[in-house]
């Protein structure tokens, strides 16, 4: 979930920086990139530079481990052979020594100060490989649409996939599912670190017969309109009920909700009010925000080996100066009730390491919320995160360097539990 909080070593992002200088510095541009080792914990570094139409060069550090970039910065100096660079906004420094094709130097941030070596790459390296990105040509038709959400003013730009062989506007008895993403304003696709699960979820689904919507979220990409500042889950159950109303009004008969994390908690709030005919909740919690959060933390310093726990009173107490609504709402928010009330058939998924939504807590909460139903499934995969693909720690900094999107078997599991309903 990409809202809550995470303890990291470094509080790199990334860091754009804009570069004036009276001597020739062609030799410098291009792609330079290197890591960042702080322990238990090593970041990608990449450096990218480049003139301008009036010959300003103009660098940018990222750290795409973290799916970060854009953060301005200063350069102090710059020479043929030295490049100080100063970024105010999270307290860090970067210092080093120019030689042919690598700048050997030093970052600081605040009282941590690490070595750090940059070499010159091609760019076309940094792509990361995702084998299951879907490619043409497709065995299914797609069509872009837009749909309202009335009440909180908001127009959804998203993508219609039918099943494999029917044509557009077609195939209108196949079962259908809104997917909805965690936290976090995302694209229809819930794009992280160059990965795009729902686009692979809908490629799988719509050759196995099943339709699927997936949407921007408001004020992302093609979608306006929604208040954001304040927005809470609330609201963004609403989005999600404007999709399903969308679906219904194409005349689809059976309609389902995938959620993942935090749209797992909307699939079970729609689900108490009837709404959906079923509902895959991936990676959802099954306990109150507060809980959830502070397990999360929890579950990291164990990663991180440190012996320090923090209680929930604890770690609320150390969050207060952070509370907007979101959060405020998140932590209070108990999903039992919504859970408990839900009558319609439910698959709740999740990974064994998964390290934000803990699945040896929610899992069994969301088990013994639920009403009795044959047609339920709860499965915990081993070896799985967040994202549910296969991993080694479960850590956040992994998800990127992992070339897979999501589990195979997941992709299966979620096609034949739908198909045999």
């Amino acid at each position: 979930m990409k809202r809550l909080q995470r303890l990291t070593t470094l509080c790199l992002l990334g860091m754009a920086v804009h570069i004036s200088m009276a001597q020739d510095t062609n030799n410098l541009e291009g792609v330079w990139m290197g890591k960042l080792n702080a322990g238990l914990q090593s970041l990608t570094v990449v450096l990218h530079i480049e003139h301008d139409t009036t010959g300003k060069a103009t660098c940018t550090f990222d750290s795409p481990d973290q799916g970060a970039k854009g953060i301005a910065g200063t350069i102090d100096h710059i020479s043929s052979d030295s490049l100080a660079v100063s970024i105010a906004s999270i307290h860090a420094s970067f210092k080093g020594h120019i030689t042919g094709d690598s700048i050997q130097g030093q970052f600081a941030q605040s009282l941590i100060s690490l070595p750090l070596s940059l070499r010159h790459v091609d760019e076309s390296s940094l792509r990361p490989n995702r084998p299951q990105m879907p490619k043409e040509p497709f065995p299914y038709s797609t069509q872009e649409v837009t749909f309202t959400n009335e009440a909180d003013h908001a127009t959804l730009a998203g993508t219609l996939c039918y099943p494999a062989g029917n044509r557009q506007g077609d195939g209108k008895d196949a079962t259908a599912i809104v997917m909805v993403s965690g936290s976090g304003q995302q694209n229809r696709d819930e794009e992280i670190f160059e990965h795009k699960p729902f686009l692979v979820i809908a490629d799988y689904l719509a050759r196995h017969g099943i339709a699927t919507l997936r949407y921007d979220d408001r004020g992302t990409a093609q979608s306006v309109g929604g208040e954001l500042e304040n927005a809470t889950t609330q609201d963004f159950m609403r989005d999600a009920r404007a999709a399903l109303k969308f679906l219904r009004q194409q005349g689809f008969k059976r309609i389902g909700i995938l959620g993942h994390s935090e749209g797992a908690v909307i699939a079970f709030m729609l689900g108490a009010l009837g709404e959906p005919d079923f509902i895959i909740s991936m990676g959802g919690p099954g306990v109150k925000g507060d809980t959830l959060l502070t397990s999360q933390v929890n579950k990291i310093l164990e990663l991180n080996q440190s012996p320090m726990r923090v209680t929930t009173k604890g770690y609320i107490e150390s969050i207060s100066s952070q509370l907007n609504p979101w959060l405020r709402y998140f932590i209070d928010y108990d999903p039992a009730r919504d859970i408990s009330f839900v009558r319609c058939p439910v698959m709740a998924i999740n990974g064994s390491l998964d390290c934000q939504v803990i699945a040896g807590l929610n899992l069994p909460a969301i088990s013994k919320s639920l009403p009795d139903n044959d047609k339920n499934l709860i499965k915990e995969y081993p070896g799985l995160n967040h994202l549910m693909q296969h991993c080694t720690t479960g850590r956040v900094e992994e998800y990127r360097k992992i070339e897979e999107t999501i589990s195979p078997e997941v992709l299966k599991d979620i096609s034949d539990w739908i198909n045999g309903l």
